[in-house]
């Protein structure tokens, strides 16, 4: 049975938390506003120091629930070895045209991660190519319609960098951390017998919140989460500004 679930927005991640850390304010306030969310995982993040991918798919469904997120998939590419070419770009394509987003949020274009900065070109191509209606994709065996959304946007990761939009996620924090602290394999444990890793420390767990935190504070809210985009923002009104 062809899929008729419509996303509003649907956040593609390089490895399964890159979104929560990211951009999961974003994602959980707009489905308490009754938007559709969704996530797409491309790795199963199986080259990670800690934990396996198979703990790391169940914390990845664990942190959907807490989000409201309607969907969440994984396309199973290699982690640390997939590349921006035809074959990822259709895999990635069809799922676009699967559930058609107004908005696609995806990984930093340039990051201490390599997986990171190709997982944002992957997307971005992907996203246009998706509007080519002579590019033939094929769900259950049917011929899909051309998508492409109407907005890329790319969230900020471990490097900080300016952010182009700064969207305020004021009273979702809590939300995002726990959506975060699904992955328990992952972050900060005192009692984890696991390797340490530049992102295993209280010190790094701790920053996702004092960066929501700095970001709010140019909109004079509580927290806000930053974006880069690929195409000059605007508004309706110069009064819709903050």
């Amino acid at each position: 049975m062809m899929n008729n679930l419509k996303l509003d927005i649907l956040a593609i991640g390089a490895h399964p938390d890159d979104v929560e850390l990211s951009c999961a304010g974003v994602l959980a306030k707009e489905a308490a506003n009754g938007k559709i969310t969704g996530i797409l995982d491309l790795t199963r993040g199986e080259l990670g120091t800690r934990g396996t991918a198979d703990i790391r798919d169940q914390e990845a469904a664990a942190a959907a629930k807490i989000l409201g997120v309607s969907v969440r998939e994984n396309l199973g590419f290699r982690d640390g070895f997939f590349i921006n070419d035809e074959q990822h770009q259709l895999e990635i394509i069809k799922i676009i045209r699967k559930y058609k987003p107004e908005i696609v949020l995806c990984n930093a274009i340039y990051d201490r991660h390599p997986d990171h900065g190709m997982g944002s070109e992957l997307t971005s191509k992907s996203c246009f190519l998706s509007g080519l209606r002579k590019i033939e994709t094929k769900l259950e065996g049917q011929i899909q319609e051309a998508w492409r959304p109407k907005h890329v946007y790319h969230y900020i990761q471990w490097q900080d960098m300016e952010p182009d939009i700064l969207i305020d996620i004021t009273g979702h924090l809590d939300t995002k951390i726990k959506s975060v602290a699904a992955y328990s394999s992952q972050f900060y444990d005192p009692n984890s017998k696991e390797p340490e890793t530049p992102i295993s420390n209280k010190n790094f767990f701790d920053s996702i919140k004092y960066r929501a935190a700095n970001l709010g504070r140019y909109l004079g809210t509580e927290h806000a989460e930053g974006f880069k985009s690929e195409r000059y923002p605007g508004v309706n009104s110069i009064f819709d500004l903050k």
